[in-house]
């Protein structure tokens, strides 16, 4: 057995391969996240009162959204609610245990589509099996699926949403049925869905174009969003500050610029109050490019470097499909589905709010991670590793 044969699509032991590293990636995963236990914030205090709400109204989830209203419409956390409140229905006082082994099974599904999504646009299974090796070193996964919160959910559903999408795309048909179930259900997960709906539908609607096969055109037609964005973004600022001041989450919103702020509660990132237009657009500026930065002064040094492994893998794929891609029609549409959709998030998030910890980039992780065995692929299929 040569290196040839083993980078090669024929390789027997690649799929064997395969499920072993998903195996031990996951358990990684779940032994770090459990060897530290369950962990609840203010938000799954929140969960839990609401929860018990919920289940005093025996689970009549009209009554409940009639009487539990918030600045944020209750309906928006439907998902995670039903989810504590089932919990502490058969689980009792043991209810966080029960959802930290929840989090972690999805987890392990999320893993699982991961591999699947990449297995059928023709990507082989060594590379997949190098990604998911480096998913281990992810921060995101080894934080996040210990919190009380609907991180670990709404990243599943996010998941099994772009598998549907990329299915859809190697069947050139979408199973609309099925994709706009799972919308619905990540619709009613956290307020935070909508950049995911919205991306996944623009998707849909445009990709029977040919656009795919220019990847320096998709690259440089972000990059100009990326510069005009913040523009639409004071304007719609300044339309709020006139008309919906004294609207609740249009007050929300305004605070959160009017002090400078770039990342939630971290006033070292932050810059001086915007006193104009151009100011609020360079403040929104500076907030799309923050929502990928891997650093913060007060993270250790090992989450400084796993953040920049992770930040650098992700850019360098990125680079090395804008050069060599634009001739394998599922693994560039792929690509662009995922930029459009990681974009969204971005733009989204640089509007509203980028979390102190920046848990609102963990959905996403998945689906970036994917550019880097799909853009070696398509380097393989350049070299020519198919032909043993």
């Amino acid at each position: 057995m040569d290196l040839k044969e083993i980078l090669s699509t024929k390789w027997k032991y690649g799929e064997k391969l395969l499920y072993l590293s998903t195996l031990v990636t996951f358990s990684i995963i779940a032994y770090y996240n459990i060897s530290i236990g369950y962990v609840m914030s203010p938000d799954s205090f929140g969960y839990s009162r609401w929860a018990d709400a919920l289940i005093e109204l025996d689970f009549n989830l009209f009554k409940y959204h009639t009487e539990n209203t918030f600045w944020t419409p209750s309906y928006f956390y439907t998902t995670p609610v039903i989810i504590v409140g089932v919990l502490k229905v058969i689980f009792g006082s043991a209810w966080q245990y029960a959802f930290l082994v929840f989090n972690l099974f999805l987890a392990l599904l999320s893993l699982v589509l991961f591999t699947k999504s990449l297995l059928i646009i023709g990507v082989r299974p060594f590379l997949i099996s190098i990604a998911m090796a480096f998913l281990t070193l992810s921060v995101d996964f080894l934080l996040w699926p210990r919190y009380m919160l609907s991180d670990m959910t709404f990243t599943f559903l996010v998941s099994l949403a772009s598998y549907i999408v990329i299915k859809g795309v190697t069947e050139n048909k979408f199973h609309y049925l099925s994709l706009i179930s799972i919308l619905v259900i990540t619709l009613v997960s956290r307020p935070s869905s909508i950049p995911i709906l919205f991306a996944i539908l623009f998707f849909v609607l445009i990709s029977q174009l040919q656009i795919y096969k220019k990847p320096k055109l998709i690259i440089l037609f972000i990059l100009l969003l990326s510069i005009f964005t913040p523009f639409l973004f004071a304007y719609l600022y300044h339309l709020i500050e006139v008309y919906l001041s004294d609207n609740t989450q249009g007050h929300h919103l305004l605070k959160h610029i009017a002090v400078g702020e770039v990342i939630n509660d971290r006033p070292e990132t932050w810059l001086p109050p915007p006193s104009s237009y151009s100011d609020v657009a360079y403040l929104y500026f500076v907030r799309i490019i923050s929502f990928f930065n891997p650093y913060a002064a007060p993270f250790s040094t090992i989450h400084i470097v796993l953040n920049l492994i992770q930040t650098l893998i992700i850019f360098s794929s990125i680079t090395l499909w804008s050069f060599l891609g634009g001739s394998r029609k599922l693994l560039d549409r792929t690509v662009l589905f995922i930029l459009l959709l990681s974009f969204s998030v971005a733009a989204f998030h640089s509007f509203t709010i980028i979390d102190y910890d920046w848990r609102y980039r963990f959905p996403i992780i998945l689906p970036l991670m994917m550019i880097f065995p799909i853009s070696m692929e398509i380097f393989f299929k350049k070299m020519k590793y198919d032909e043993l």
